[in-house]
């Protein structure tokens, strides 16, 4: 295979010269995955990581009464499940496709040879490790500090800002997302996310359509997280 675009998009690999690049890609595999497809449940074996290159994953963890929450939302250029490969531990969640996609799949001994070989690459991914472990500290924060609305306010405009698209009005409009994907998303019930966005709706901050949040007040909402 040769060196995919999506590779310079992974902080993980930026910087890498064309040959790296090249000799990158000759170990990975491409895969495509159709909408709801289980990529790797939890307490699977960790055999390989995976980078997406098209389409939508997110990240779940589930109780065994069958709750839900949304751990990450990941779109093209984003990697994930490397921590089994590092630790040799089993998953920690499950991966499920949200928007088909296409997904570029590196074995455990080929990334980890990769790792050894590269200093750089080492940092980086410790530096994302320590990223995704602040992630989770604010989540946990979060869920004490704020209540629904605010945590809702908060997760549409994360989403807007770094996976949707900024409209030249200054709106935002989010990825494609159920309520109940965006009530797994905050901790919270379906029920609730329909009450606040009706409420955030009715005082003309967003626009809830085909599955799309368009935030049309940005400002106006981020006030409901403090």
């Amino acid at each position: 295979m040769r060196s995919p675009p999506v590779l310079a998009q992974v902080p993980l690999f930026t910087g890498l010269a064309e040959a790296e690049l090249e000799a990158l890609a000759s170990s990975l595999r491409r895969r495509s995955y159709a909408k709801g497809e289980v990529i790797f449940h939890q307490e699977d074996p960790g055999s390989a990581c995976y980078i997406v290159e098209t389409g939508r994953v997110k990240i779940v963890a589930a109780s065994a009464d069958g709750k839900q929450v949304v751990l990450a939302l990941l779109g093209p250029g984003d990697l994930f499940g490397e921590m089994a490969l590092l630790d040799g531990e089993p998953r920690s969640a499950d991966a499920v496709v949200v928007e088909a996609c296409q997904l570029l799949t590196l074995q455990r001994d080929d990334f980890l040879a990769f790792l050894r070989s590269n200093c750089d690459a080492s940092l980086k991914l410790m530096a994302a490790l320590a990223r995704r472990l602040r992630r989770t500290d604010e989540f946990l924060q979060d869920a004490v500090f704020l209540d629904v609305s605010g945590r809702l306010a908060k997760a549409l405009l994360d989403l807007g800002e770094g996976q949707g698209q900024k409209m030249p009005d200054g709106s935002l409009v989010t990825p494609r997302l159920t309520q109940g994907e965006l009530a797994a998303l905050v901790g919270a019930t379906r029920e609730s996310i329909n009450k606040w966005l009706g409420y955030y709706r009715d005082r003309g901050l967003v626009r809830y359509e085909g599955g799309r949040v368009t935030i049309r007040k940005p400002q106006e909402l981020r006030r409901y997280i403090y």
